[in-house]
């Protein structure tokens, strides 16, 4: 592939020039991911025996409106209280405030955050997430700090990697070794590492898979639309395993096992849009395809997704109604991933997303700019037909999960990120914006990126939730920000929000997180973002080096 080519020669005129490789170059060199290095002494504190965050107004992600002023109380990574220490606009009442003395630990590790006028959210569950891998961001580094400076604390990979390096990258997540969100580990179908080598094309080959991705440690599958017979033995095999489901339903098998269908057998998660329309068809079994689709052709596959949208039952008919209410009865949750599509709808708009400059690696841009082999990168020649159709299909979609939410169901605020002009980290805060531009009230949006996706990761468990909601018991998984997010979602975002001063006449960015906290250990989110502007800068460098080396 050319993009590789570039890379791999880009990164060898360097070594001819004498400048040390970085592990980045290594991993194109050798086709490989680099996994996130060991967490430095400066990277993140704690976890201490007593954690308080003193005075904040907290989210709690139910649903629940904010409150505070509160003080929430963290042993080491646990929520131990929630203190109610006072009333807006009025001197905290002291009396109220628990101390930081820990009963018979003279000796113990004991912090404080003043976050007073700040606001303390769940730390966010993003349900589709790879990390990146050659030649577009090789190193793990990267991907997990735009995750965590994003409040991104737990995320499921669909998959993030080779199985067996997921696996371990799993590991050291969850012993914080490394600076990155706990890792749930869904393999695409068929993946594997050491051990497995067998093909699936039998429904005893998809319970074998099945039960060699639980021996080895695996949290649930990422499933296509598989023939009929195969979806059931894998789904069926899961279900019995405690794992979980999620499907992206491609165009090459939905006809044959659309949502509603999936559902009926046991998935649990529908993600992007495929099979929600398909089971909505009114005049046709089958999507009717222009006479030159062909699949392969990218700007075809994803040129001809957004003609569905006046192709399907109308909104409030009876099928329409019927085909959400079977998807609740069966406790599906629709993880929409809008973000993922944005530049469908305004190609220019996303390309030019402030971050890029900052914060996308030189790697990561040639891979989202148009070519025939890069996945995702179909702009061969994106006019305005196609993003005029593709607005019409976002309404109906938008139309489609609020009802859906309205109803009861579970609707969570996923990514995909590293596709299509869309940056990690960045694109989980648009997706939640995309959320509130479908109808959802900003309380219903942080609900969906925090409860609702952890009750989808620990409903197949049949576990409690261990995170997702700032509650007692739970997992000290957070977000500290100075701005008001029900206000302005906006003001998550690395790059913040822009707002007029009228004292100065000049306009100020504000927000962006302040404090991601992962097992109660405190990280500095922006100093997590400016590690990785100082990435993108370095192999900006590398590559000026090296331009600079051919012309000689």
């Amino acid at each position: 592939m050319k993009t590789i080519a570039r890379a791999i020669r880009s990164a060898l005129t360097a070594l001819s020039a004498l400048i040390l490789l970085s592990t980045a170059a290594e991993a194109l060199q050798a086709g490989q991911m680099v996994g996130g290095p060991d967490r430095g002494p400066e990277e993140g504190n704690g976890p201490y025996d007593r954690l308080i965050i003193r005075g904040a107004t907290v989210i709690d992600g139910t649903g629940a409106p904010p409150i505070g002023p509160m003080d929430i109380v963290i042993e080491g990574n646990r929520i131990v209280d929630i203190v109610g220490v006072g009333v807006p606009h009025r001197p905290i009442s002291e009396e109220r405030r628990p101390g930081l003395t820990v009963e018979g630990n003279p000796d113990a590790t004991v912090y404080e955050i003043d976050a007073s006028g700040m606001y303390v959210l769940p730390g966010f569950v993003d349900l589709h997430l790879h990390t990146g891998g050659v030649p577009k961001a090789p190193e793990a580094e990267y991907t997990y700090k735009l995750w965590m400076s994003h409040g991104i604390t737990t995320g499921r990979g669909v998959g993030f990697g080779p199985y067996d390096w997921t696996i371990e990258e799993k590991a050291r997540s969850a012993a914080n070794e490394t600076v990155a969100p706990r890792m749930w580990a869904y393999p695409f179908t068929g993946a594997g590492g050491e051990g497995w080598d067998r093909r699936i094309d039998t429904p005893e080959d998809a319970r074998a898979w099945v039960r060699y991705v639980k021996e080895t440690g695996g949290d649930g599958l990422k499933l296509g639309a598989h023939r009929p017979e195969i979806m059931e033995a894998l789904l069926d095999e899961a279900a019995q395993l405690g794992l979980g489901s999620t499907a992206h339903l491609n165009q090459m098998g939905v006809a044959q096992m659309n949502a509603i269908d999936a559902a009926r057998i046991g998935l649990g998660t529908v993600t992007h849009f495929y099979g929600l329309f398909e089971s909505l068809y009114k005049d046709h079994d089958v999507q009717p395809w222009p006479p030159e689709m062909n699949y392969n052709d990218e700007q075809h596959r994803f040129g001809q997704v957004p003609m569905q949208w006046n192709l399907i039952h109308e909104r409030g008919s009876p099928e329409w109604n019927a085909f959400l209410e079977e998807l609740l009865s069966y406790d599906v949750t629709l993880d929409p991933t809008m973000t993922a599509y944005q530049a469908s709808w305004d190609v220019d708009d996303q390309m030019y997303a402030p971050w890029h400059e900052n914060y996308t690696l030189p790697t990561l841009w040639e891979f989202y700019e148009a070519n025939r082999e890069d996945h995702g990168s179909y702009y061969f020649d994106w006019t305005t037909w196609e993003e005029v159709a593709w607005r019409d299909f976002l309404e109906v979609w938008h139309d489609l999960l609020n009802d859906y939410k309205n109803m009861g169901g579970r609707v969570t605020a996923s990514s995909d990120a590293g596709y299509i002009y869309n940056l990690m980290g960045f694109s989980t805060i648009q997706e939640m914006e995309l959320l509130q531009h479908a109808g959802f009230h900003p309380l219903e949006v942080i609900r969906a990126a925090t409860m609702h996706a952890a009750e989808t990761l620990f409903k197949p468990t049949g576990r409690p939730i261990e995170f997702g909601v700032v509650r007692a018991g739970l997992l000290a998984d957070l977000v500290i920000v100075e701005e008001n997010p029900i206000r302005n979602l906006k003001v998550l975002y690395g790059t913040g929000a822009r707002r007029l001063n009228d004292e100065t006449g000049e306009v100020d960015t504000v927000g962006g997180i302040l404090y991601t906290i992962k097992d109660g250990i405190v990280y500095d989110a922006k100093q997590l973002l400016a590690d990785v502007a100082e990435m993108v800068e370095e192999q900006k460098r590398a590559r000026t080096t090296a331009t600079d080396n051919e012309d000689r």
